[in-house]
């Protein structure tokens, strides 16, 4: 692992080797990577050497063997080329501030772990240590809640526009903003609110790249009790408001509770009038109450409508996620004087005003023992105790270009040792990512590394002293601590006789790009898949496991068996149970995906939440797949996204990009689910076969055909209404959109599939009673997909069986059958339409025009 190829060479090159501003010191036999590709969002860059320079101009040989003439302007010129000058470099940077007498030992150590990859750095100081004494070695930041001025918000812009460019991410919390339209005294008008400053903050992030490597990145958080949390929970269904941020509510224990009885929910807000409000208001509203000070409530609303809004948008855009800040306070090693109020961009650090995350990980994938079958235990323990030695050397080694930062870390010494190469090390053992074995194997393995590292803290304060702010009695009575002692004693007894060196030391980051570029699987996550394509800045590029091509080598015409498996083959309820017991031994947090099917319903999405709150988590989040415009990782290549992108409009709006299952074959290629023959669009022939269902809905009569195509059904054609009013239209416009998905693929039971999705469906009222109840039109569809499939079971009985208000006419084209009289219900809505005021199917013509008789809308004025 001293050299790296493709990818791996081209993240190491761009974000983690050391550069030199000037590229136009780049000469003959130096290493660079050329822009090719000009591109805002993802620019497309490539390795190379330069063989030749004309003044300005330059010609590359690139890792493809093609040589490429450019400009100066277009290289970054890398002084590092390989990860072993990197690990000289770190090491070196590392062991300095020990004292004279330990610096070689230490060094040699902190090279021992940092070879082949065994500890692999948090990005900014692998990109940082020993190579600037500007760039910070810190990856993200919590600054405090802006203070609630125009003054104060301008404040914090600036410092966390002064991060960013020094490469950390930062994390706020909006909740000290005044909520939306609350009066501003001495300037006669109102608040815009703090959703609308989020969006400022998101704005300035994305003109932002940090330590010229990467964009910037920002967490935004509010909490459950502020009047804007609402609009901050949908605030990126409107386009363009908050681009460039993650969004987390932060949730209470009593919240859950209310959710939970269907209580009511007060959203408050301080005062603002009140005399001290500007001197002592910082968004601590218990510590706001304790004063006596009053609060206002703005309005009143069930706590299982917010939690709703929560879920759904979480469906349908992965965000926000939810952190259980009560909870993580509760659990927090500094919960007796430091408390958290936000997260860094990826969740995986709480933290307190002014706090900041000092992250490496583990590679697991290195500690396999092969002869025993497995984990090299030792190996593994003596790795994570001078791991947590290296990390509590950044805290001394990095700059601070904000006093307040110096001043916080100093006094509680907040490091976060995780893990990657998890799901690799998994299958070395042939032990399934979720299973129930999987779980008892991780409460072991993750409890070893615990104790390990908070021995060494321990031991490190024995020699150098506790973190300032170290109580042992407060210390011990946190909730992981007291987690921590009951398993395992000698823990408790080492800290009380020797202190504590670090508040925190455990957090399971995302390790993305470091993941991938030592080649092993990402954090504590599974793999994506085991042949894929990722979308960075650096291009658009393929890649492979290698676990996978190598076990299917040495067995031919062999699949893989099922401990190798992806984040999409997992249930999310799988997910989220290796999370809970990950979170056992994480005293910080845990950035973890909950990967989900795109058919993945909203009520799954609720039951999901919840399940993570009752077993312990401290957040979550999910990913619906599909359920965001542009993905990092995908199964499917650039050129079949072309391919999809010369259909006919009809055709490519039912393109649907469904994962890979992960199975591959001899030659590494992924037999996806979405293989190249199923992502064909089903042309409609010229003649189909079918049946036409008569039933009444709470919208008028409704006339379904459904046609089949290869004896399953792949068209249905709506009529609903009258021609040129809405819900004819809507009814047409249903038909179409379930045509296109019946037709395109064959991704398992689509017709089900339907069926579950529109099936319940409910408007303003209902036909029917029984299990003939018709809710809407989009449930009509449904029944009639179910009966049109029990029609084909049962042919030869269907004719005589028919429940009472339906009926089946066969068709060919657009011939129909003489039809059969049906119950028709009082009260039918034939004629009317949908009201554009309030949405109810009660517009109807009176006296020349239209005219709604449940809100008295009328369309002539």
């Amino acid at each position: 692992m001293s050299t790296l190829q493709g990818l791996s060479e081209k993240i190491f090159l761009d974000r983690y080797a050391r550069k030199n501003a000037d590229a136009s010191q780049a000469q003959p036999g130096d290493t660079v990577l050329v822009l090719l590709k000009e591109d805002l969002a993802f620019p497309v860059k490539e390795a190379g050497e330069v063989i030749a320079r004309r003044g300005d101009e330059v010609d590359v040989l690139m890792r493809s063997g093609e040589t490429v003439t450019t400009t100066i302007a277009k290289l970054t010129h890398t002084l590092e080329k390989t990860p072993a000058e990197m690990w000289d470099r770190l090491a070196a940077a590392m062991s300095s501030v020990e004292a004279s007498k330990e610096q070689q030992l230490w060094q040699e150590r902190f090279r021992y772990i940092l070879d082949d990859w065994k500890l692999v750095p948090g990005g900014r100081i692998a990109a940082g240590a020993g190579a600037s004494d500007e760039l910070t070695l810190f990856n993200c930041y919590v600054i405090p809640s802006p203070h609630d001025s125009r003054g104060g918000i301008m404040a914090t812009l600036t410092e966390m526009t002064e991060i960013m460019a020094r490469g950390g991410g930062v994390g706020i919390n909006l909740s000290s903003l005044r909520p939306k339209r609350t009066v501003v005294a001495g300037v006669n008008g109102s608040s815009s609110g703090s959703v609308s400053w989020g969006g400022l903050f998101s704005y300035t992030t994305g003109l932002i790249e940090q330590g010229g490597s990467r964009r910037g990145a920002l967490m935004l958080m509010i909490n459950d009790w502020h009047p804007d949390v609402m609009e901050f929970i949908t605030v990126k269904q409107s386009m363009g408001k908050i681009t460039n941020a993650n969004l987390s509510v932060c949730v209470s224990d009593a919240f859950m509770e209310a959710v939970k009885q269907d209580g009511d929910w007060e959203l408050v807000f301080p005062d603002t009038t009140d005399p001290e409000y500007d001197e002592l208001w910082n968004g601590d509203l218990d510590a706001w109450r304790k004063l006596g000070k009053p609060v206002h409530v703005h309005s009143v609303m069930k706590a299982r409508e917010i939690w709703h809004t929560i879920i759904e948008s979480a469906w349908k855009s992965a965000e926000p996620g939810v952190v259980f800040m009560e909870r993580y306070n509760n659990m927090s090693n500094s919960w007796y004087f430091n408390p958290i109020i936000c997260t860094n961009p990826c969740g995986e650090q709480g933290l307190p005003a002014w706090g900041v995350c000092n992250l490496s990980a583990i590679n697991l994938s290195k500690f396999y023992d092969e002869a025993n079958d497995d984990v090299a235990w030792d190996e593994l323990g003596k790795v994570t105790r001078w791991s947590v030695r290296f990390l509590d050397n950044v805290i001394d080694r990095t700059p601070y270009h904000f006093e307040e930062n110096e001043k916080n870390q100093k006094k509680e010494r907040r490091i976060g040792l995780g893990s990657m190469g998890l799901a690799e090390l998994m299958i070395k053992l042939k032990v399934r990512y979720g299973s129930p074995e999987s779980l008892k194997f991780l409460d072991k393995l993750y409890g070893f590394i615990a104790k390990e590292a908070y021995l060494a803290s321990a031991e490190i304060a024995g020699e150098k002293g506790s973190f300032e702010a170290f109580d042992a009695d407060l210390f011990l009575q946190s909730g992981f601590m007291k987690n921590m002692i009951l398993e395992f004693p000698e823990v408790e007894e080492a800290i009380r006789a020797t202190g504590m060196r670090n508040v925190t030391v455990i957090t399971q980051a995302p390790t993305g790009s470091t993941g991938t570029m030592v080649g092993t699987s990402t954090g504590i996550e599974p793999y994506f898949a085991f042949q894929y394509y990722r979308q960075s800045r650096l291009g658009f590029d393929a890649q492979y496991v290698p676990i996978a091509q190598q076990w299917l080598d040495a067995h031919p015409n062999q699949e893989l068996p099922d401990y190798f498996v992806t984040a999409m083959s997992l249930t999310a309820e799988d997910h989220i149970r290796v999370q809970a017991a990950i979170q056992r031994w994480v005293d910080s947090s845990i950035s973890k995906t909950a990967n989900c099917p795109n058919d993945f319903t909203v009520e799954e999405t609720e039951k999901l939440y919840e399940l993570a709150y009752e077993l312990g988590c401290k957040g979550v989040t999910i990913y619906r797949d599909g359920s965001r415009d542009v993905q990092v990782l995908s199964t499917s290549s650039k050129d079949e996204e072309k391919k999809d992108e010369v259909q006919p409009a009809q055709e490519a709006a039912a393109s649907i990009t469904e994962p890979a299952t992960g199975a591959m074959d001899v030659a590494g290629q992924t037999r996806s689910v979405a293989s190249s023959d199923d992502r064909q669009y089903k042309r409609r022939p010229q003649v189909l076969l079918g049946a036409t269902y008569r039933m009444n809905t709470p919208l008028g009569m409704a006339y379904i055909t459904i046609n089949d195509l290869d004896d399953v059904p792949s068209e249905i054609f709506l009529i609903v209404g009258k021609a040129g009013s809405d819900v004819f239209a809507m009814a047409e416009a249903l038909g179409r959109v379930c045509s296109l998905f019946l037709r395109y693929g064959d991704h398992g039971n689509k017709v089900q599939l339907l069926i579950k999705h529109l099936k319940g469906i409910g408007g303003t009222g209902a036909i029917g009673f029984g299990q003939h109840r018709v809710e809407s039109i989009a449930d009509a569809v449904a029944k009639a997909l179910e009966l049109h499939l029990q029609n084909k079971e049962h042919a030869s009985a269907a004719e005589h069986s028919l429940p009472g208000h339906f009926l089946a006419e066969d068709t060919v084209a657009s011939t129909v059958a003489p039809t059969v009289e049906t119950h028709t219900h009082k009260g039918s809505t034939d004629g009317v339409d949908l009201c554009p005021s309030c949405g109810s199917a009660s517009l109807i013509n009176i006296e020349g025009c239209k005219q709604c008789s449940s809100c008295g809308y009328s369309k002539c004025g």
